[in-house]
């Protein structure tokens, strides 16, 4: 007889609740740390999971179900801004009582981060070579490379709704970063004008596009305030390195188009 669903089964409580473990059980402040990073990797797999399937549903030109797919994404985001404030609650010295515990652990090492970044065409191979062959990791990312992003899939889907989509940008090279097109931005002018229904998809994109750049910015302020310009762990570049990713669009031709409207 098979064992009667309960809400701890379900979520297999026991094995989750084993999973916070500090190095240092003396240390107040490092089970916040890990509790909120490891919420941060669930996160970050139910975005690719919503993405993933906001993929699918714009192959199948079911956009009222993308947009409410987005606006999930979009709720999403603003749970990791605020996620953002928990942290700030510790101050610089009672981070310090377990940061050299840390070694060379790193916010860089998270490879669903990583994955986020490409599902929204922000490819390299560095990002992807930085994991060992033949580690999950290394072969999600390996996936994520060689598959179109969310951008591609959105490409497609305007063709299929009848806008004159630039065939080389349907063709591109799906390992590579997007970039702008001016010949797209043209394209997408005149969808502005004269298709409601697919600016206000596009505008989601937009919103996606600010959320993420939101928790970019307040990602690098919490690390100001917390290890100010120190080098941060595992030799990373700390604010120094996240300040130029700040301002940095996943989707440039929904930006570029804004002056011409």
């Amino acid at each position: 007889m098979s064992e009667a669903v309960t809400y701890g089964n379900y979520l297999r409580l026991d094995e989750l609740l084993a999973l916070q473990k500090p190095r240092d059980e003396v240390e107040h402040d490092e089970m916040l740390f890990i509790v909120i990073h490891q919420v941060y990797e669930l996160w970050f797999k139910v975005l690719l999971h919503e993405i993933d399937y906001c993929c699918v549903l714009l192959s199948k030109s079911d956009t009222p179900r993308a947009s409410h797919t987005l606006n999930r994404v979009l709720t999403i985001l603003k749970v990791l801004v605020a996620q953002l404030d928990i942290l700030e609650t510790m101050t610089p010295t009672e981070f310090l009582t377990f940061r050299e515990r840390l070694d060379s652990a790193s916010g860089f090492q998270s490879d669903q981060f990583r994955a986020l970044e490409a599902v929204l065409g922000r490819k390299t191979r560095a990002s992807v070579e930085r994991f060992a062959e033949g580690t999950r990791a290394r072969e999600a990312l390996e996936q994520r490379w060689s598959t179109p992003t969310l951008w591609d899939h959105f490409l497609r889907y305007l063709a299929d709704e009848g806008h004159a989509v630039p065939e080389h940008q349907l063709g591109r090279d799906v390992t590579q970063p997007v970039e702008a097109c001016e010949e797209l931005q043209q394209v997408l002018v005149e969808l502005y004008r004269n298709d409601a229904k697919n600016t206000v998809l596009c505008e989601r994109l937009v919103d996606l596009d600010e959320g993420l750049q939101e928790w970019r910015y307040r990602h690098v302020k919490m690390v100001e305030r917390t290890i100010g310009q120190k080098t941060g762990t595992g030799g990373s570049g700390g604010s120094a390195y996240l300040r130029t990713t700040l301002n940095s669009a996943v989707f440039p031709d929904l930006w570029a188009i804004r002056s011409q409207l």
